[in-house]
């Protein structure tokens, strides 16, 4: 069954991503503000540069604010090798690229290299236990913008947080 249901079933085709440009300080508001665990970085040219993890992030940020003001998400995925896979490609090939690469998460580009997703562990997982509900035919619109505007902050209710 596994074998037939292509990654672009299975992808997030809205995840918020960042532009190589911006700072270590914006790219750490978009994960906390999007309540994504990976964060696609995007060139200016639209194609996928790499994918931060909220872990690295926090470790990045261990700096003081002065210096992360200067410190460009280039800096952290500078360098790396970017694996993707595309939309058309089967979720068992993807899930044996993770598997291999040791990644949780894994951007999904079109043939140009431009983003157009992000599949997840944590899609798979929601797969496996028949959560996840099918998605948007392939051809639906790129991958959502960060900036400008980032999504708004959660409020305390959204968060359980009881607000005397």
């Amino acid at each position: 069954m596994g074998e037939r249901l292509s990654v672009g079933a299975l992808m997030d085709r809205t995840p918020y991503s960042i532009s190589e440009d911006e700072t270590l300080l914006m790219a750490w508001e978009v994960c906390e503000r999007s309540r994504q665990c990976h964060v696609p970085v995007v060139r200016q040219d639209g194609c996928c540069a790499g994918v931060l993890d909220r872990a690295e992030l926090a470790v990045a940020c261990g700096d003081p604010a002065v210096t992360l003001s200067c410190k460009r998400v280039r800096d952290l995925v500078h360098g790396r090798r970017t694996v993707t896979v595309h939309a058309e490609d089967s979720v068992v090939r993807a899930a044996a690229v993770m598997t291999e690469e040791c990644l949780d998460a894994l951007p999904v580009t079109d043939p140009h290299g431009k983003l157009v997703g992000l599949v997840t562990a944590r899609d798979y997982v929601a797969w496996a236990a028949r959560l996840h509900s099918r998605a948007m035919p392939v051809s639906q619109g790129p991958a959502r913008a960060t900036l400008p505007g980032l999504p708004p902050r959660r409020s305390a209710r959204e968060r359980g947080i009881v607000v005397p």
